[in-house]
């Protein structure tokens, strides 16, 4: 049986590492998106019931967001040509059992790498070219704007009224009708118990 082939122009790559899941884990959802199409594929994610999924769409969104970036190719006409997950460092960790025991399980981590495929080539944006003179329509908003500038530095350049002064505060009056603020010195007095206040 013959197998039919498409020209690809180039692959893009992400990768996510150290993703905390088992790689076996995230093979099972990665089966189910290798050879589909970027928006097919983020539907599958999007409903899959694994919670490595999430951490596989960021790895697909990353590849789409690199490919429209740095190459100029549109997201929605990619393939996703590969994808695999590989063994990471695997985390030693200890449980406590009955009598004094612990038991050791293994947390296991895994690197997820998504290469995606365009069926198209990229697209060129072309940069217009910028003329050494500028025409009369720019020569002319160019001088509206450095006048409407001078102006507004005029504006800002013309003293202020000077504020108010504050109200000065009204000096305080003891129970005697002396003066608070006078420059008398103030005599500390002692407070009488309130036993004493009775007996007066």
């Amino acid at each position: 049986m013959a197998e039919t082939q498409t020209q690809t122009h180039s692959e893009v790559r992400a990768q996510a590492k150290w993703v905390h899941s088992s790689a076996r884990k995230a093979r099972l959802v990665l089966d189910t998106i290798r050879g589909r199409s970027v928006p097919e594929a983020r539907t599958v994610l999007a409903f899959s019931t694994r919670d490595v999924a999430r951490d596989i769409d960021k790895v697909l969104r990353s590849a789409v967001a690199n490919a429209e970036a740095n190459h100029g190719f549109f997201g929605d006409d990619m393939v996703i040509s590969a994808c695999y997950a590989d063994e990471g460092p695997r985390l030693k960790r200890w449980k406590p059992r009955a009598r004094g025991r612990a038991d050791r399980f293994i947390k296991g981590t895994c690197h997820i790498t998504i290469r995606l495929a365009s069926l198209k080539p990229p697209r060129v944006v072309a940069k217009p070219a910028k003329s050494a003179a500028p025409s009369a329509d720019e020569a002319s908003t160019t001088a509206a704007e450095t006048s409407a500038k001078t102006e507004a530095a005029a504006v800002e350049a013309t003293p202020k009224a000077p504020r108010k002064a504050a109200a000065k505060p009204r000096a305080k009056r003891s129970d005697k009708g002396e003066d608070a603020s006078s420059d008398a010195p103030k005599v500390a007095r002692k407070r009488k118990p309130a036993s004493k206040k009775a007996e007066e």
